[in-house]
């Protein structure tokens, strides 16, 4: 019988072996609780963990049983503290900790981030262009701890002392360089507050305007301050306000109102400088208004929206460039006069192509570089005023490629960043005159030789005859014998796409004999837009089946022993999770589940939840009964069965506002209820934490190093 959800001391002295499925917690009188949810098209659900939910975060029965979860996952993973404790080390001791962004030069002044040994938080900071001084020299200084000249933006490890979470989610300086806008969340649900500084006498203004998201944009006149402020229950990004310097908030001029659930919300500078653009966008459409920067009081349509249709703009050299998806999947790029008011009235400069997948664009004085994708890989294409144009070139088979800060116009410089699953990440400029490239600055990664270790491109052929990337790492001298153990990581949805990029946490695991695998799997947009569309609403089952033949076929070519395979994935990626969980529990000996995204219909059918209504063209709306019953025949919460699940080590944030605590928490509930086999579950739920884990820069190792504990122990890998 389950004990009672407040765990006995005696509990967290047993070893991990000693813990059976009957020492886990359990709701209290869960089955006393039934709860009909709402259901659509005549269905009845009932939900017997629903009272799990607690949008106050405050009910004293909720909390006991997330604390009483937390015990239960301390007294498993005591027996494996020597492990997590060594795991971190390694993790935290490849990172330099009095690091340094590269430099970037804007208006006059060099901008970076620094970290100080032993601090959280990072310090923005600034210096005064001057003769003599670059980058490369900013970046030697840094290095050695020269702060002489620096003028110090945000000490955050200061602002963040005291608190459970503390977050910058953006900053902004005013065009005279004087004053500085910041928006900083203190409870991780990217709810911000946006606060001023003088930047010439230090002095923090009295002006604060809570409930607003992280994206601001000054004008010109350096005193207004245009951002966007959230709904306050679903956090949805509703209206464009501008706040004067020195006003009542509550007097605060309403710019633009969005009346669709539908859109997110974004504001922005066009390169020149010359408006102030308002961008809103779903996952089928969008539409800009903007405005002169100089004066922003009437923002004008760019082009009206029209579903299935897809625009960006920006402005430089006299003349709009547009990216677009209008008759063209794979996106387009156009040109338009500055007075352009209609789609009519655009130009084509880059056509449409099959198999490449453009996903943007920088301006620049003398030639204009395009990010896009084929084969799964990203490139990097430059183009000058006479139409020629050349590839940036990379060097390695499998790579991850994409425009780094390039802050300023005028300049035959392109910064680009590289990275692969073997090279830590990596910032380069080329000329794009004399072909010259020179390494600005690559992420220092102490101990690490990346000679040992070994990256590979594969295709995996998917149960309906589709070839799916695959990227792998593993140590040199790796025998592919069918014996090692291998994690799988994915996420598949919104057209992310997983690139192959370095992670130095995945060392710790290289290092004991794993390989490590990125599923590039359909719902992403790794080739292209057809690819995220083959994994979106009733395709949605391709994501899920994807995952599972690329299991196979590397279990297949050896690359791991078949009762040693674990899969990860998060948010999304733990819808993915689930999915697996039941369609395939006997291919994955553990799987690790971080905040994820697990009672589908439930969360689509109540649009008070953040972020639901901008969700119907990605899963569907289940008030329709198609869409309905095929979310519900994938929805991991309504499909867990009595069956052997694997091993799970499932976390969550209790002030998550992408995924709500309670998704996961029920699911851990009811699969407790279902689970005939004998694998360890533990549920983590972080008590001051968001969708994002814990603030601060090594905090989240902690319970990186936990989850990996888990799962080296759970593989048998020694």
């Amino acid at each position: 019988m389950n004990p009672c959800p407040f765990l006995l001391p005696a509990l967290l002295l047993m070893t991990t072996t000693a813990l059976a499925n009957d020492d886990m917690p359990a709701p209290p009188d869960a089955a006393q609780k039934p709860y009909e949810v709402k259901a659509p098209h005549g269905a009845v659900r009932n939900d017997e963990y629903y009272w799990l939910r607690d949008d106050t975060r405050q009910d004293k029965a909720v909390i006991a049983y997330l604390q009483a979860e937390n015990a239960y996952v301390d007294a498993v993973m005591a027996p494996l503290k020597p492990l997590r404790d060594a795991l971190y080390e390694e993790i935290v001791g490849r990172i330099k900790q009095d690091d340094s962004s590269v430099p970037y030069r804007e208006r006059g002044w060099w901008y970076y981030t620094r970290f100080e040994t032993g601090r959280d938080y990072p310090v923005h900071a600034r210096r005064r262009d001057a003769d003599g001084l670059d980058a490369a020299t900013i970046q030697r200084a840094n290095d050695a701890g020269d702060t002489a000249g620096e003028e110090v933006l945000l000490e955050v490890n200061a602002l963040a002392e005291g608190k459970d979470y503390y977050n910058v989610g953006d900053w902004e300086v005013s065009q005279d360089n004087r004053m500085l806008a910041y928006a900083d969340d203190t409870s991780g649900r990217r709810q911000y507050t946006v606060r001023f500084k003088d930047l010439e006498t230090g002095e923090v203004l009295a002006d604060a305007i809570p409930g607003v998201s992280a994206n601001l944009v000054w004008a010109d006149d350096n005193r207004t301050l245009f951002y966007i402020e959230n709904d306050p229950e679903t956090l949805l990004t509703k209206r464009v306000k501008k706040h004067v310097l020195g006003t009542p908030v509550a007097d605060d001029v309403l710019v633009y109102e969005e009346p669709d659930d539908s859109f997110y919300m974004g504001i922005d500078r066009t390169r020149d400088d010359a408006f102030i653009c308002i961008q809103v966008e779903s996952t089928v459409s969008s539409e800009m208004r903007c405005a002169p920067a100089a004066d922003p009081r009437e923002f004008a349509v760019f082009a009206p929206r029209q579903r299935d249709i897809e625009y960006s703009a920006d402005h430089h050299g006299g003349r709009w460039v547009v990216r677009t998806n209008q008759d063209a999947p794979n996106f387009k790029v156009m040109t338009a006069p500055t007075d352009a008011r209609s789609r009519e009235q655009w130009q084509e400069w880059l056509p449409h192509s099959d198999d490449v997948f453009i996903e943007g664009f920088e301006l620049f004085d003398g030639f204009t570089a395009i990010e896009e994708r084929s084969q799964a890989l990203e490139r990097v294409r430059v183009i000058k005023p006479d139409g020629s144009e050349e590839y940036v070139k990379a060097d390695e088979p499998a790579y991850s490629m994409g425009l780094s800060v390039n802050a300023e116009p005028d300049t035959e410089w392109l910064r680009y960043g590289y990275t692969s699953m073997t090279t830590p990440s990596t910032t380069y400029e080329v000329n794009v005159a004399t072909g010259e490239r020179r390494l600005l600055k690559q992420q220092p990664v102490i101990g690490y030789d990346p000679a040992r270790y070994v990256t590979e491109r594969l295709w995996a052929e998917a149960r309906d005859g589709t070839k799916i990337p695959v990227s792998l790492v593993y140590r040199k001298g790796f025998e592919k014998n069918g014996e090692a153990a291998l994690l799988q990581y994915a996420y598949g949805s919104y057209g992310a796409s997983m690139d192959p990029g370095f992670n130095q946490t995945v060392v710790s695991l290289l290092d004991r004999g794993m390989v490590y695998a990125i599923a590039h799997i359909r719902g992403g947009q790794e080739m292209g837009r057809k690819w995220y569309d083959d994994g979106k609403l009733f395709n949605k089952v391709n994501t899920f089946t994807d995952f599972i033949d690329v299991t196979d076929y590397l279990v297949q070519e050896g690359y791991a022993a078949k009762d040693r395979v674990a899969a990860y994935g998060g948010s999304a990626g733990g819808l993915l999770m689930g999915a697996v969980a039941n369609m395939a529990p006997d291919k994955y000996r553990v799987i690790l589940s971080q905040v994820p995204f697990v009672d589908v219909v439930t969360t689509m059918l109540d649009p008070s939840i953040p972020l639901t209504t901008n969700e119907y063209d990605e899963w569907g709306n289940p008030e329709q009964k198609d869409y309905y019953d095929y979310m519900l025949s994938y929805s991991p919460y309504d499909n867990l069965e009595a069956q052997a699940y694997p091993a799970m080590f499932v976390g969550t944030g209790l002030w998550d506002s992408q995924v709500q605590y309670w998704e996961p928490a029920k699911y851990v509930a009811r699969l407790r209820d279902l689970n005939t086999g004998e694998g360890t579950v533990v549920f983590r739920t972080n008590m001051d934490a968001g969708h994002g884990g814990k603030s601060g820069r090594f905090r989240r190792y902690r319970e990186l190093s936990e989850m990996y504990a888990f799962l080296i122990d759970r593989l048998d890998v020694r």
